[in-house]
Formats: structure tokens, C-alpha cells, sequence
């Protein structure tokens, strides 16, 4: 296609600009995480005598949550970051399903070429915009192309229709899925740095019943309390990772089928008006 380079370099536009959002965003994450560690979870006021260095006071989850110590800052980070990619991708994808509802679009798409309105099919792309759209449209196209066609038959008229609707799907579809690998390695990440504060939480609280003579209560529980926050910020993580992972990969699914579905209608009209 003549017009096939434009998109490509839109797409590698697109790519770089969303990898310097990835990078800016978990370096702001992390800063965030860890000045809310510091100075709103470690400010004195949440603590007895107001020096961060002894007990939280009673009832103070703030006070607690920094007792949990130094990975607690990175798992803040980490819980930031899926957020901050989930809303991300949601305006991704939502721009990509366009400004009307899918199913209905590729409805009226096949009730279009089902009485051979090919025009109309093209003026409901248009209306509904979006990564979807484009590509049926791209498909539409063509199909207006190779009717012009005289040195094809049919079946090389309906491949040729076909490759174009992928072709399209390749440049589209993949900026879908862009960011969800981090989101998806979060997942791990949450479960393991929560269990490397669980660790470390426990190494602490065993030191303080290896202390000479009676154990010292104040560093068991700080040992145990670490490890219990550690681990309920790193599950909550991986959980909210899991959940914001699996619901866009079931929407780029939607969306893939709705693609499918209308292209395969595309080329299944050439092939009946054109036997």
C-alpha cells in the first residue's frame, strides 16, 4: 500500500513516547514512594515522643507501616506504579475501542456490506474512530482497490484483502499490550519483595529472642510487625496486578475478536459478490 509507511512511523513515534512515559513514570513512583515513606509515614507525630526512632503510637498505622522498614518504601513504589499503568492503559484502550460501543460497530459494518454499501461501512469508521476502526477500515479500502483490480481473480483479491486487514493489526494491535509487561512483572516483583521483607522481618524478630537473658519484647514485635506489613503490602501488590493484568488482556481480547470478526465479514462479502 502507498500509504503503509505513515502508519509505521506514527507506531515507532508512539512506541518511543510511550517507553519515556514507562521511565518517567517509575522513577516518579519510586521518589514518591520513598518520600512518603519518609516524611509522611516516619514524621515524628505518629510516633511516642515524637522521634521516629521509638514505638508508634498507639493505633498509628502510619507509624506502623514505617516500622516495617526499607522495603516497604519499594513496595509503596511498585503499588504506585500498577496503579499509575492501569489508568494508563485504560485510556489506551478505551481510544482504541473508539467513541461508540464495539459490538455494535461491527454490527453496523456487516449490515453494510451485507446490502454491498461499502461507502457506509467506510462512513462508520469514521464516525467511530479508534484502533479498531482503522483497521477495518484499512480493510475496507482495500477491498475498494481490488475491485479496480483486473489482472486478479477472486481468490487472490480476497488474500490480498485479508493480508491487509493483518498487516493493519500489526501496526495497531501491539501498542495495546505495550505496558501490561510491566504490569504483569509487578505481579512477581510484588510477591518476592514481599517476601524478602517477610525474611528480614523474622530475621529480626529471632534476634530479638537470641538476646541474652530475657527476650526484648520491643524488637520481637518490630521483627514481627515488619514482616506482617511486608507481606500484606507485597500481596496486595501482586493482587491488584493480577486483577488490573487479566481485565486488559480480556479487553485487548474483545478487541482482537471484534477485528476478526468484521475482516473475516469483509472478505467473506468479495467472495459472495464476486463469484
Amino acid at each position: 500500500m502507498a500509504n503503509a509507511p505513515k502508519p509505521t512511523t506514527a507506531k515507532k513515534e508512539n512506541s518511543k513516547g510511550s517507553g519515556i512515559f514507562a521511565g518517567l513514570a517509575i522513577i516518579i513512583c519510586i521518589a514518591i514512594g520513598w518520600l512518603l515513606f519518609l516524611y509522611v509515614m516516619g514524621d515524628g507525630s505518629n510516633f511516642e515522643g515524637g522521634d521516629n526512632a521509638n514505638h508508634p503510637l498507639p493505633g498509628n498505622y502510619f507509624g506502623m507501616v514505617y516500622k516495617g522498614g526499607y522495603i516497604v518504601p519499594f513496595l509503596m513504589s511498585m503499588f504506585l506504579m500498577v496503579v499509575v499503568f492501569s489508568i494508563e492503559r485504560f485510556f489506551v484502550i478505551s481510544k482504541a475501542a473508539g467513541n461508540g460501543n464495539v459490538d455494535a460497530f461491527v454490527r453496523k459494518v456487516q449490515s453494510n456490506l451485507a446490502t454491498n454499501n461499502v461507502d457506509a461501512a467506510i462512513a462508520e469508521c469514521d464516525k467511530q474512530k479508534g484502533s479498531v476502526a482503522a483497521v477495518i477500515k484499512s480493510g475496507l479500502l482495500k477491498y475498494k482497490e481490488v475491485e479496480l483490480e483486473t489482472a486478479m481473480d477472486t481468490e487472490q483479491k480476497c488474500l490480498a484483502i485479508q493480508k491487509d486487514i493483518e498487516e493493519a493489526t500489526a501496526l495497531e494491535m501491539p501498542m495495546l499490550e505495550q505496558n501490561l509487561t510491566i504490569i504483569a512483572t509487578l505481579v512477581s516483583v510484588g510477591t518476592l519483595g514481599g517476601l524478602l521483607g517477610t525474611v528480614t522481618g523474622m530475621i529480626k524478630a529471632f534476634a530479638g529472642l537470641a538476646t541474652a537473658g530475657a527476650p526484648d519484647q520491643a524488637q520481637l514485635a518490630n521483627g514481627i510487625s515488619e514482616a506482617l506489613i511486608n507481606t500484606a503490602t507485597g500481596i496486595s501488590t501482586s493482587l491488584f496486578a493480577v486483577l488490573s493484568y487479566n481485565f486488559f488482556t480480556s479487553k485487548i481480547d474483545s478487541l482482537t475478536y471484534s477485528i476478526d470478526e468484521a475482516g473475516f465479514s469483509i472478505v467473506q462479502t468479495y467472495a459472495a459478490t464476486h463469484r
